[in-house]
């Protein structure tokens, strides 16, 4: 867990699709979004490429939130045998 206080931002240059970005998120949803890349074996920047690729007509920093809520909504729905 970070050490950060939840609801501070934090902003992020990543490179997507050969192209600088930056990307401001809250601190939980940063290492989520790490989790969930450690855990398929992504880096993190293939995973914001992913969701950047498939994003409807949204901010990247909204899209990345998102995708972290149903991920954990899926995970819960696992855990509770839904």
């Amino acid at each position: 867990m970070s050490s950060r206080p939840a609801h501070t931002s934090v902003k992020h240059s990543v490179s997507i699709a050969g192209h600088p970005t930056s990307i401001s998120l809250e601190a939980p949803f940063w290492d989520e979004l790490k989790r969930l890349a450690a855990q398929r074996g992504l880096s993190l920047a293939a995973l914001i490429g992913e969701v950047d690729a498939s994003r409807q007509q949204t901010n990247l920093s909204s899209a990345l939130r998102l995708h972290v809520l149903a991920a954990v909504k899926r995970e819960a729905e696992i855990a509770r045998g839904d």
